[in-house]
């Protein structure tokens, strides 16, 4: 047929064909395709497949795109990112979608950062670091040796640990590194707590000493407690240092003089923990800025503002059970804001401004578990086996990390956590360094650290 006799002809077809039912158009095309031979369905095939899909995140504009990624899980986007380059740049150009999935996972989130693809790399680096943990493979550990006697004191800063110890020594370490950078004499060590210049150590021998780094010189000796000294603290602005004693009293000291300013009582067992902080929340009692001292015992928590006054009163005392039939214990968290202890019957947040009991979280079989670091999304947790992760917003356990026969004590602080910024939230930049140490029988410290990302 000539070009203009079948153009003719196909324009005559296509009017009769519009004007037939839907019916009877479908029972014209089965016919042509009856009589169609390879060639034809193979044509037909092919374009079908083009008219049928239709590619909407192309065709959308690019907010109602957003709007629904938004309602699809980070795992099926990144599925949805191979489907053609087209796609990949849509889904890894939506910001929220990806900030989103990372703070579901308990990342943190600095909402100043707009660059999307940035965000998809946290979350891909993220979900590794959630998968390590849920597989009980985020750590490593290693052991710091080196003194020859019972290691009771621990305290972490900055990547550095000090111990000290029965040999009349304290040792500070590179964690990162395993190296010794200053070993100097002292007495028995119960508490320890150190800065760039100097040491501050509470003694079995009941007083309190302050040592200098470099010299290994005893810079002040405070006397007088009449029971050993299990916690100390301290602040350079305010000239102050504070300590808790297993004579039931807490001794408020200037930290320059060694001159004893007050002598807080009231605990009717020994003083495990003194904790000095700023209050971060406005109540009756205290303002934002205020110093506060955070004093505990067996069973009683106290609160005393910081200050040079002989009659220094408590401003409360905070307990789980009247009759003392649940007893604290005294790795105790205070962050200006709440205060966390751990006790036999689980875990109690107080609100610092009204004093309240705003939860108690109660993991299984958690007569064993104590309470490392709490913060705004993790909290670190062990007993006699195992170091546990918990998500708080869920108190469910996500992780956890065998630990070897440490040597154990209700009293004191032979065990600690290390970096402990990433429980408000990990970054990719927090999980590293260390994670918890604790003093072996054989006088060795055994660490626990993140292990670099996959």
């Amino acid at each position: 047929m000539e070009k203009k006799d079948f153009e003719a002809w196909l324009d005559n077809i296509s009017i009769t064909f519009l004007s037939l039912t839907d019916l009877q158009k479908n029972e014209t095309l089965d016919h042509l395709i009856s009589l169609s031979g390879a060639v034809q369905l193979r044509h037909l095939s092919n374009n079908l497949e083009i008219l049928l899909k239709r590619d909407f995140l192309k065709l959308l504009p690019l907010e109602l795109s957003f709007y629904l990624l938004k309602w699809l899980d980070p795992q099926t986007l990144l599925t949805c990112c191979l489907v053609s380059k087209q796609w990949n740049k849509v889904i890894s150009a939506c910001t929220e979608v990806w900030q989103t999935a990372c703070k579901n996972l308990g990342w943190q989130i600095d909402d100043s950062v707009q660059d999307p693809l940035h965000w998809k790399k946290v979350y891909l680096k993220a979900i590794l670091r959630m998968k390590q943990l849920k597989d009980h493979e985020a750590f490593e550990t290693s052991s710091l040796i080196g003194h020859s006697a019972r290691v009771y004191a621990l305290y972490y800063k900055d990547g550095l640990l000090c111990t000290g110890s029965d040999d009349l020594s304290a040792k500070l370490w590179d964690v990162s590194t395993g190296q010794c950078i200053y070993g100097i004499q002292t007495h028995t060590c119960a508490a320890v707590k150190f800065d760039e210049q100097k040491l501050v150590t509470g003694s079995f021998d009941n007083t309190v000493a302050c040592w200098e780094w470099s010299s290994g010189a005893k810079t002040q000796h405070f006397r007088g407690h009449t029971g050993a000294v299990f916690s100390v603290d301290y602040n350079d602005e305010l000239d102050i240092l504070v300590s808790g004693s297993a004579d039931f009293t807490v001794k408020v000291w200037a930290l320059s003089t060694g001159t004893c300013l007050n002598t807080l009582t009231g605990h009717t067992e020994w003083v495990t923990k003194v904790v000095l902080q700023k209050c971060k929340v406005k109540s009756l009692m205290h303002s934002p800025g205020d110093y506060i001292l955070l004093s505990a015992d067996k069973y009683e928590i106290k609160i005393w503002p910081i200050g040079r006054e002989i009659n220094c009163k408590c401003l409360k005392t905070l307990s789980v059970s009247e009759d003392r039939s649940i007893s604290l214990q005294p790795r105790l968290h205070f962050d200006g804001k709440y205060i966390v202890c751990s006790s036999a019957l689980g875990l109690y947040q107080w609100d610092f401004a009204s004093y309240d009991i705003l939860r108690v979280i109660k993991p299984p079989d958690f007569s064993n578990v104590s309470l490392l670091g709490f913060g705004e999304i993790f909290a670190l947790l062990f007993d006699n086996r195992y170091l546990y992760i918990m998500d708080l917003r869920t108190e469910k356990l996500i992780s956890r990390w065998p630990l070897p026969e440490y040597r154990k004590s209700k009293r004191g602080s032979s065990f600690l956590a290390g970096e402990t910024s990433w429980l408000n939230g990990l970054n990719g930049q927090n999980d590293m360094g260390l994670v918890f140490a604790t003093s072996m029988p054989d006088h060795s410290i055994h660490l626990v650290l993140w292990k670099e990302h996959g």
